[in-house]
């Protein structure tokens, strides 16, 4: 059975990518792999659209975002958490964690934050040393307005704004440099196109400022240490070789497609996707600002969602279930990286099959027939 990859993580690696990391290991100290990565480094800049330098981590993107606290804040400082999903509350327990106060705003899964509540925030607490948000909350499928949020917290020269784009980076808008995001972190398994195992941070100037006045404890994930290695083309630890061979092989690929005609694309086959999953006659469940990386789902009434996962699997198709309180309510529909039109026409048919299959009345081709007037409009 061929298996297809729908979920917000991983996603699809291109042959192109895969054969890349299959090429014999080279030393992590040779002049050769310096050079690569000296390119890598430079093609990161364009994705994250920063001019400032994007640290690799061998990691999980909770690495970078265990990071990001670490080296940015000191014990008993305070921080803003925007919880809105399981990935906020992810910020906080990293927090919590190492001693950061935290004071947050909880959101209604499926609901966006408003930038006033930040600003509300950020007044009432002046303490507040950093802020930290999704580019997008994967669990719901509700993208936040980093653009309005950074205009808040930019003003405000004793705060940071620490920005998860994990899943977002490469699929949806985020412009670094120009929304004033401090610190951005992302990981490789995502839009990036790669296996799991390379997180990256983009720090600022403003941010940097605060790495030098933080004294919560690191070691692997310290910050100064691997920007004087990086700035030397070298890694402060063993670097991820074969991983970072792909990951060239990845940034190639996206600069020739061209970031803006990416995230288009991205945006078509949400609208494609979101338009089948109406026309069948069931409810998204992001509520506001849906993100075009994924669509989430509520699962049809007397439906468990993790049956509707399990009989895709079964077919070969691998969606995600819901997360934490939604585990058995939603699931979720990938439509970031390396897809294309015709991959999301597989899952949606295959989604009208398995639904039938558990008993939802539904007109076998309404979704796709919604879906192909996407795809056929200009």
């Amino acid at each position: 059975m061929k298996k297809r990859l729908f979920t917000p993580g991983p996603t699809p690696v291109p042959v192109g990518t895969l054969l890349a990391m299959a090429v014999p290991i080279m030393h992590h100290r040779s002049s050769e792999f310096s050079s690569i990565l000296a390119e890598v480094k430079e093609d990161l800049k364009y994705v994250f659209q920063t001019k400032n330098d994007v640290l690799i981590l061998a990691a999980t993107g909770t690495g970078a975002m265990e990071g990001a606290v670490t080296n940015t804040l000191s014990p008993k400082d305070t921080a803003l958490i925007v919880r809105a999903g399981k990935f906020g509350e992810r910020w906080a327990e990293i927090c919590e964690a190492f001693g950061v106060k935290t004071i947050t705003l909880d959101i209604e899964w499926g609901r966006c934050i408003k930038p006033v509540e930040i600003a509300r925030a950020l007044e009432e607490h002046s303490e507040i040393k950093a802020v930290f948000i999704q580019a997008h909350e994967t669990s719901t499928g509700v993208k936040f307005p980093l653009k309005e949020i950074g205009e808040i917290v930019k003003e405000k020269k004793d705060t940071i704004l620490v920005v998860d784009a994990i899943s977002a980076l490469g699929a949806i808008e985020v412009k670094t440099d120009e929304w004033h995001l401090d610190v951005v972190v992302a990981g490789s398994q995502k839009a990036l196109m790669l296996p799991p195992g390379l997180a990256f941070v983009c720090l600022n100037e403003k941010a940097w400022r605060f790495v030098e006045k933080a004294n919560l404890p690191k070691y692997y994930f310290d910050f100064k240490k691997e920007r004087k290695s990086q700035a030397k083309n070298q890694t402060a630890y063993t670097a991820a070789v074969s991983l970072i061979l792909g990951l060239r092989e990845s940034l190639r690929h996206i600069k020739k497609e061209g970031l803006e005609n990416i995230i288009n694309r991205h945006k078509r086959l949400s609208l494609a996707v979101k338009n089948a999953i109406k026309a069948m006659g069931l409810t998204l469940f992001t509520k506001e600002n849906p993100s075009e990386a994924l669509t989430a789902i509520q699962a049809p009434d007397g439906i468990d969602a993790q049956a509707i996962v399990k009989k895709l699997r079964e077919k070969g198709i691998s969606v995600a279930g819901g997360q934490a309180r939604l585990k058995g309510k939603i699931f979720r529909i990938s439509h970031m990286g390396y897809v294309d039109e015709h991959d999301m026409v597989v899952v949606i048919s295959a989604l009208e099959r398995v639904l039938k299959e558990l008993g939802y009345p539904i007109e076998m081709g309404i979704g796709l027939k919604a879906m192909q007037e996407v795809f056929t409009s200009n």
